[in-house]
């Protein structure tokens, strides 16, 4: 990754996720390397004790965070922390408890508020547990769904990422049998025009080239096998066309990933979440990250998720939380460039030469 000035001023929220999983672990391996501190300003909305706590137990010395009581106070070149906690938070590694999932969706409602009001330019998500997380205030399958919601997007798109490969669902947190009657032509359309706007203006991508799966085995085999390629994929597909988007298919899922076709193609669009996550993980378990396209905001988090089983063992590698900031700074700047080139296509006087200096 190249680091441009600019980069040294994006500041970047990360929420401490489950602190009985391994998201401190994480989070202190990866900030641990000073040299990832050039790229961006690191805000952590975590708890200082949490903090000592699993340095001590994974024997983390040559390590410390900045303490600050606002973003505003966050110091280049430091890793932050925002301690929102000031009575001790309960640590029972590898346990599901009511008191690590009330801390989880304290720490990302501070986080969200901070980016909603513009004081940071992305956020980095430590895994959660689905379970211990549900109430009042957080009443979602995950974070892409409580995202959506915050920021009062229509839709969004959970994307996988992995050096170029990029795998979104137009289904995502929701049983399969449901899949088939909630996905319409509508909804595929809508999903692609995500998809592609994301990759112009997220990944630098000028005509993206999208491919959508299938939903039955071998695709329906026109209509053999099922009629919802005939009647509602194909259907969107031809509508993306018709709009400009190079969207292509419906191909069948196993024969698409196992001959290696995903390579010929920027983005590509699964039906429902295992169709997608599966190839994906297989690709890229450690290093991959999740990102929320769709969104007037950045948000990435590693592809994965607390592994309870590994909590306190300084077993887990930091991979892909690296990725996923790394990602989310990419995007930032991505986006910076995109639309001043949109609101100025033109360049200036002095960019397109027509400057009277001498």
């Amino acid at each position: 990754m190249e680091k441009g000035p600019e980069q040294q001023n994006i500041r970047i929220g990360i929420s401490q996720g489950d602190v009985n999983g391994i998201s401190y672990e994480i989070i202190m391996k990866t900030l641990s390397d000073s040299r990832i501190l050039e790229f961006f300003t690191p805000v952590v909305y975590g708890s200082s004790k949490v903090a000592s706590y699993y340095k001590k137990i994974l024997g983390i010395h040559d390590f410390n965070f900045h303490v600050v009581k606002g973003v505003d106070q966050a110091v280049p070149g430091k890793a932050n922390m925002l301690n929102l906690f000031r009575e001790e938070i309960k640590i029972e590694m590898g346990q599901l408890t009511e008191t690590a999932g009330k801390a989880a969706v304290h720490s990302l409602e501070k986080a969200v508020e901070d980016l909603k009001q513009g004081h940071l330019d992305a956020l980095v998500t430590a895994p959660i547990n689905k379970q211990n997380i549900q109430g009042e205030e957080f009443n979602f399958p995950g974070h892409t769904e409580y995202l959506t919601r915050r920021f009062d997007a229509e839709e969004s798109l959970m994307l996988m990422v992995s050096n170029d490969v990029r795998i979104g669902v137009i289904t995502g947190h929701i049983p399969l049998a449901q899949v088939p009657s909630r996905v319409t032509p509508e909804l595929i359309l809508q999903k692609v025009q995500i998809l592609n706007s994301s990759l112009k203006r997220d990944f630098g991508i000028e005509r993206p080239r999208i491919a959508i799966m299938g939903m039955n085995p071998h695709a329906g085999d026109k209509g053999v096998i099922g009629q919802e390629e005939q009647e509602v994929i194909i259907p969107a597909i031809r509508r993306a066309f018709d709009d400009g988007i190079l969207a292509f298919g419906p191909y069948p899922a196993d024969g698409f990933f196992g001959s290696a076709s995903f390579r010929n193609f920027d983005g590509i669009l699964t039906m429902f979440h295992d169709q997608g996550l599966i190839p994906f993980k297989i690709l890229s378990f450690k290093s991959g990250v999740n990102f929320t396209a769709g969104l007037p905001i950045v948000r990435t988090s590693p592809a994965h998720g607390t592994a309870f089983d590994l909590a306190g063992k300084n077993e887990s590698s930091p991979d892909a939380f690296r990725e996923a900031i790394y990602l989310a700074i990419d995007i930032a700047r991505n986006r910076k460039i995109y639309d001043e080139a949109s609101a100025n296509p033109l360049g200036s006087s002095e960019e397109s030469g027509d400057s009277n200096d001498s």
